[in-house]
């Protein structure tokens, strides 16, 4: 099962993002776009369908030996899903106070869970199952150690998150948690 992590600056500007594939057994789900259809008119489809309903046809290796999913088309399709999350999220903002937003919105089996700062950044999470305690403890863990990263004095304001103690520690938290 894989995990997307977006986070975005009030204005939307893409801040930091993680894609966790997590450890525990995936549920054997099938396309419902691909169920309803005949199988003859499905292969010529194949690729579009594996992307739009989430799984990961890309496997690419990176120079230090670890695989990365979802490159390529797939990734594309997981960023087009977050963003048309972005409005959804708007507007349970708008009706909400709580900064833990649950899931805001489904597209095929990925589940769009949000998390709002009081600064107005978001935390963009698509996931494929339902775990809403672990995700708001990975939301709470985020935002601790984000908050940590913007004290750092060398660290500006609404750019880029690359630091690898952030990154490693977020992972830390996902596996934990996720």
């Amino acid at each position: 099962m894989s995990h997307h992590l977006f986070l975005l600056s009030p204005s939307d500007t893409p801040l930091y993002s993680l894609t966790h594939q997590s450890t525990k057994p995936v549920p054997s789900v099938t396309s419902p776009l691909a169920s309803n259809l005949p199988t003859w008119s499905t292969s010529a489809f194949a690729g579009t369908l594996t992307a739009l309903s989430g799984a990961s046809s890309a496997t690419q290796h990176t120079s230090s030996g670890a695989v990365r999913v979802g490159g390529g088309q797939d990734r594309h399709v997981i960023q087009m899903i977050a963003n048309a999350g972005l409005d959804v999220i708007e507007d349970v903002m708008r009706k909400e106070t709580a900064m833990y937003l649950k899931s805001v919105d489904k597209f095929n089996e990925w589940t769009i869970s949000a998390f709002i700062t009081p600064g107005n950044t978001k935390f963009v999470l698509l996931h494929e199952g339902k775990n809403d305690d672990g995700i708001r403890s990975f939301f709470m863990d985020v935002w601790e150690l984000y908050v940590k990263t913007m004290l750092n004095p060398f660290h500006t304001a609404h750019s880029a998150i690359r630091s690898s103690v952030f990154d490693n520690r977020v992972r830390a938290s996902a596996r934990k948690y996720l």
